[in-house]
């Protein structure tokens, strides 16, 4: 239960849209579909009241390729990138392949979630920061932030001349109904003119092995060197990534409606659980279908290999920058979801 993909069969205007592809029998080189860029521009401004720009958009054969160009088209060799802990891993790794430092900064919990601690990330950033990557919806602590926290994050990054590129990866999967996505570049022209803004279907509609991402870049000159440091290196997206994103965004919604409302369940089922397990704790998740399960009081020593033995692989959270945390994957059926949680406990009862 450690990688993030769902359990869950992708939806059935996706498997169509691949069939139809499948059938025409010829897979040369592609460009990307202007339906597809037209369905990206309505999807925007019907689910965030985001306008934006058909030019603005850089397709990708992932989301992971665009934080390391994001990386490498903002600042110089051994310039600084500052993100906050626990977080995706390739957000660690990005800025040393890029030949870039890493800066990090903790997240703090409070009234059961996570959040910023501004002055500690304000007084982070160096007179060699060019670039802020931030996550939102957030993996793996599942927060949605919200405006006031974009907001205040946001005109930090602008007062230093920082770039911000915005992982937004889990956009459409937002759990609690009283929340919603705000994509970091809708807050304001200042701030769009000054972030990339990763988004893909991947999550949402379970398709992330056919590889196709986007990026959102308002500023020309920013493309452009977005552009650059993909040329020559980065992929074409793939015929069927194409397909298949398409279908999703134009005809994924009655499907991701009941997903939503099943990994609600899942979730709530998964709060009650490890809440009566002593040792283990869990704030409430927000968005995504990863839970961040702290084991810091339970005792155990090397809690992946604890549950591994019991028969449930969970994501270690050293790997996270967040070690004591392991992070638990509830996208799949409640029957693999009950018995993952039976075998925790079982194990846990045995300490």
């Amino acid at each position: 239960m450690w990688v993030a993909d769902m359990d869950f069969p992708s939806p059935p205007a996706v498997i169509e849209a691949l069939h139809q592809r499948i059938d025409h029998g010829v897979f040369g080189y592609t460009i990307t579909p202007q339906e597809l860029t037209e369905t990206v521009i309505l999807t925007l401004r019907h689910d965030y009241g985001w306008e934006i720009e058909s030019e603005w958009i850089v397709w990708l054969p992932g989301l992971v390729t665009g934080l390391n160009l994001a990386c490498r088209a903002t600042g110089e060799d051994g310039d600084d990138v500052l993100t906050t802990v626990p977080i995706y891993p390739p957000f660690l790794t990005a800025p040393k392949y890029s030949r870039r430092n890493l800066l990090t900064v903790p997240l703090v919990e409070t009234g059961n979630r996570w959040v910023f601690d501004f002055d500690l990330l304000e007084n982070a950033i160096s007179p060699r920061t060019r670039l802020f990557i931030l996550c939102n919806p957030h993996n793996p602590t599942g927060r949605v932030f919200s405006r006031k926290e974009l907001t205040i994050l946001s005109e930090i990054c602008l007062r230093h001349n920082v770039i911000i590129c915005s992982d937004e990866i889990h956009c459409g999967l937002v759990l609690d109904e009283d929340k919603k996505h705000i994509p970091t570049a809708a807050l304001s022209p200042r701030i769009s003119d000054r972030t990339i803004t990763l988004m893909a279907p991947s999550k949402t509609f379970n398709i992330a092995g056919l590889g196709c991402s986007f990026a959102v870049i308002a500023n020309p000159e920013l493309r452009k060197s977005f552009q650059r440091a993909a040329s020559g290196i980065v992929p074409f997206v793939n015929t069927l990534g194409y397909t298949a994103a398409l279908a999703a965004y134009r005809d994924g919604g009655p499907w991701l409606e009941a997903l939503l409302i099943y990994l609600r369940e899942n979730r709530d089922m998964l709060e009650r659980s490890i809440a009566e397990m002593p040792g283990l704790s869990l704030n409430h998740v927000e968005a995504t279908y990863l839970a961040w399960i702290d084991t810091q009081n339970s005792g155990i020593q090397n809690p992946a290999k604890f549950f591994e033995d019991a028969g449930v692989g969970l994501f270690d959270g050293a790997q996270f920058a967040g070690p004591g945390f392991l992070r638990l994957n509830f996208g799949c059926p409640r029957v693999t979801l009950k018995q993952a949680l039976e075998r925790m406990k079982n194990a846990m009862s045995k300490l």
